[in-house]
């Protein structure tokens, strides 16, 4: 399992590569940011579905909002 909670830009082309050349059974994404998270899971697509998606509100009274998201490797 990979736990993912990169900044707001999102993650990098060569750490989404890292993770998948290593094939781990489940990621779980943590963002702060839903269009960067869109564009990784697209990145993560072929190799991984998405299985729950959970969205956070922690910084209330903001629009601001974490989105946590597992993902498994398809069979």
């Amino acid at each position: 399992m990979i736990i993912m909670d990169p900044p707001r830009k999102g993650s990098d082309e060569k750490f989404l590569s890292s993770v998948l050349s290593r094939k781990p059974n489940q990621i779980i994404y943590i963002s702060c940011d839903p269009e960067t998270l869109a564009r990784d899971i697209l990145y993560l697509k072929d190799k991984y579905q998405v299985t729950f998606v959970q969205p956070v509100d922690m910084f209330p009274f903001t629009n601001h909002v974490e989105t946590v998201v597992a993902l498994s490797l398809k069979k």
